[in-house]
């Protein structure tokens, strides 16, 4: 089933489309900062640290990112609502040579655009588990893990799975050297969209990916995919990204796997 944004999942346990943080009461057509309490909470995509690799490396940490949301008086046209507009791109879903159906561009795409969100079902831990180990080692996973290490030390996790209900992004395949890269975004609520921009300028006919991993303009530390056991490796997935830098295997997450 095709969805656009995410959705709550069978569980029930996170709603995605909730509204619970306070619009802005700007009266402009544009939000800007440092009057608007939604740009205030964080980056704005003007300055988004995440985008340029210089400014990642010069800001190490980046600040999350808020829109503005249904509860804002500032207009439809306010530079603060980007990634709720959805997909304005003309992208190709296609056959891979050795990795099943990828998407491509089909215009060209310039560096730090938003592509496309990555959406699904929302789901808790426990049920992203249930799914994860039901699956057959053949069965493809769409689960997507995303943790978001916070100053205090807290992580905060969101698990999407586009196996049933999602959109574009579920066909983007992995690299070891995308030209994609995550930002979580949040609108309504605390619950993020899993925003997709473009790490590079991208020509047109090309494949997207981004990095299953997290590693991907990151701190190695950010992801909890370990060197993976011998015995572990049967069950993993070759990667076939064709990269200098591959991995040979896709990206493990060890936790969604282990019992208590």
């Amino acid at each position: 089933q095709y969805s656009p944004e995410s959705v709550a999942g069978a569980d029930g346990e996170l709603d995605p489309t909730e509204v619970t943080f306070p619009g802005c009461s700007c009266r402009s057509r544009s939000c800007a900062a440092p009057e608007c309490p939604c740009l205030s909470r964080g980056h704005s995509y003007s300055s988004l640290g995440l985008l340029l690799a210089e400014q990642q490396q010069q800001q190490p940490f980046s600040r999350p990112v808020f829109e503005c949301n249904s509860l804002c008086c500032c207009g439809e046209g306010c530079q603060n609502r980007l990634v709720q507009r959805g997909l304005r791109l003309r992208l190709q879903v296609f056959r891979t040579q050795r990795k099943g159906w990828g998407v491509r561009a089909l215009q060209p795409i310039p560096e730090g655009s938003f592509v496309c969100e990555y959406a699904g079902e929302v789901l808790g831990f426990a049920e992203a588990q249930r799914r994860i180990q039901a699956q057959s080692p053949q069965e493809p996973n769409y689960i997507i893990a995303v943790r978001e290490h916070l100053h205090d030390g807290r992580v905060m996790e969101t698990f999407v799975d586009p196996t049933r209900i999602g959109n574009v992004g579920r066909f983007l395949n992995h690299s070891c050297e995308p030209n994609l890269f995550m930002v979580p975004v949040r609108v309504d609520s605390m619950v993020p969209k899993l925003a997709l921009f473009a790490a590079a300028d991208i020509a047109a006919g090309e494949e997207l990916t981004y990095d299953y991993s997290g590693r991907f303009r990151n701190f190695p530390g950010a992801s909890r995919e370990h060197k993976a056991l011998e015995e572990e490796n049967s069950l993993r997935k070759p990667c076939y990204c064709g990269s200098r830098t591959c991995a040979s295997f896709l990206p493990w997450d060890s936790s969604l796997f282990s019992t208590p």
